[in-house]
């Protein structure tokens, strides 16, 4: 016997996932998770079993609800569904998947239309923040094509502009969590930062690679990944995230000067496999480190001149635009804004089904 649970298939920024209401999945957390493995088909490299696409982002699930406070429209959880392992990890936000939250909550009725465009307030729950999508509504369905075009993505597609307001330490308690804009780990200059995501950014050529290198040959480089482990798992107790073992984050960033034209280039391990472009809270973060007197990117990363900046991080298969208004004031730095382009669009709206003895009737 299998049981049906509704849902709905959307690629949100560069990820892929499903999208629930909160209400039709179980309220009991454990019994919640063994669904959302069984739905992905994990734990498996192929996750031949499932919806998932043996791929950590397109593993993901987006839960959605009415809020839950009194200055957002939307709850949206984000869990990160683990394709080799039997865990679903809540430590992070997910701005790709959050790409498509707002057109969720119109099209399940959690949100009403305005108009030709709506604005939605939409509560990170895995961190308690705040992001405002704007979508464009016509006739009061939420609209998917379109000429917005984002790195990672073929074709074009609807915009979705998003702003983050107030992300900054939002995982670890401050944008800074050591306290220091540059610390020394294994011998390694690093920066550790948290606006929206928790990132470790380290030199390239302090790890013995150019920064150039594909993401399968990143993967392949087995000493690499395990310098690249061996500095998370010392960094996460000094960014005030614990044992990290089995977190998906820091993520780790390594940056080298840009190459084609942008702000900084980056390659980055998410944190066991290497993104084929860059996690949205990740590029915020990344793009805000590289404004940071003093920081590893200092001297690497070419930024614009005073007053609002426009960043464009490199990536293996483009560039993802930040843009980014950040003070300084009595030597304490604080980002007033930042906001991106992505867009989303709807796959499949239907229902997953799982076996009826992970959640009996």
């Amino acid at each position: 016997m299998e049981r049906a649970i509704p849902c709905v298939a959307m690629r949100g920024g560069t990820s892929k996932g499903l999208y629930f209401l909160g209400s039709d999945l179980p309220s009991d957390i454990a019994t919640r998770d063994a669904v959302l493995l069984a739905a992905m088909g994990s734990p498996d490299i192929r996750q031949i079993d499932g919806m998932g696409g043996a791929d950590p982002l397109t593993s993901k699930v987006g839960v959605i609800g009415p809020s839950t406070r009194d200055d957002a429209d939307v709850d949206y959880l984000f869990l990160q569904v683990v394709v080799n392992a039997a865990r679903v990890d809540a430590s992070q936000n997910c701005g790709n998947i959050l790409a498509g939250v707002a057109a969720f909550a119109v099209l399940r009725g959690l949100f009403a239309a305005a108009g030709d465009v709506t604005t939605v307030r939409i509560h990170m729950v895995n961190s308690a923040n705040v992001a405002v999508a704007v979508i464009e509504t016509p006739g009061g369905v939420p609209r998917f094509d379109g000429a917005a075009r984002i790195d990672g993505v073929p074709g074009t597609a609807a915009p979705v502009l998003i702003d983050f307001l107030d992300v900054a330490g939002s995982t670890c308690g401050a944008l800074l969590p050591t306290g220091r804009v540059r610390d020394i780990v294994g011998g390694i200059e690093v920066t550790c930062i948290d606006n929206g995501m928790p990132v470790v950014l380290m030199r390239a050529a302090d790890m013995g690679i150019l920064g150039t290198e594909t993401p399968e040959a990143m993967e392949a480089d087995a000493g690499l990944r395990a310098r690249v482990e061996a500095l998370r798992l010392a960094v996460g107790p000094m960014m005030n995230l614990g044992d990290v073992s089995k977190k998906t984050v820091p993520k780790m960033c390594l940056i080298s000067a840009p190459v084609a034209g942008g702000s900084v280039c980056t390659r980055n391990f998410i944190p066991h496999r290497v993104h084929t472009t860059i996690g949205v809270l990740g590029a915020v973060s990344v793009a805000t480190a590289c404004v940071l007197p003093g920081s590893v990117a200092d001297g690497i990363a070419v930024l614009p001149g005073a007053g609002p900046m426009r960043l464009e991080v490199e990536h293996p298969t483009g560039f993802f635009t930040v843009d980014l208004e950040v003070e300084t004031q009595d030597g304490v730095i604080a980002v007033r804004r930042s906001a991106l382009l992505r867009t989303a669009r709807r796959l499949m709206d239907g229902a997953v089904y799982v076996p009826a003895s992970v959640w009996p009737a």
